[in-house]
């Protein structure tokens, strides 16, 4: 199977493959699935980790399980968004490892957002997905 998805990082553009992502991407027609936020919750109800970066790790793990479920990969991600309670360069710096490495080095689209808080109090970090789904 070729490629569905097409990355760019246009010269016109700042270089985005060196941080991780890329600043465009161009989807061949197919079905496509949009998997809502994931946080820090465990399917048992465990209790949400204390920092942002075991939450992060966390994050990721429920993503590659939704992506699982639907039958993709992580090379199939489109875009990915993430919702961080009070964005800081250094809060930033803190999920970006466990954030790239949900995309085992594919470089699809994303976007950060700080945010005032999320869905419970605990809850320090989200992560969104658009997905192109395989045949």
């Amino acid at each position: 199977m070729t490629n569905a998805i097409t990355r760019l990082n246009p010269s016109t553009l700042p270089n985005a493959s060196h941080m991780g992502y890329s600043q465009i991407s161009i989807v061949k027609p197919g079905r496509m699935a949009y998997i809502s936020g994931q946080v820090a919750w465990r399917p048992n109800g465990e209790a949400v980790p204390g920092s942002l970066s075991e939450q992060m790790i966390l994050v990721s793990a429920n993503a590659k399980s939704a992506l699982t479920a639907i039958g993709a990969a992580a090379q199939d991600i489109v875009i990915a968004r993430i919702y961080v309670v009070n964005l800081t360069p250094e809060r930033l710096e803190e999920v970006m490892p466990a954030f790239l490495a949900t995309f085992d080095g594919s470089q699809p689209c994303v976007t950060g957002v700080g945010v005032q808080a999320l869905a419970s109090p605990e809850l320090q970090v989200e992560m969104e997905l658009v997905v192109w789904l395989p045949d």
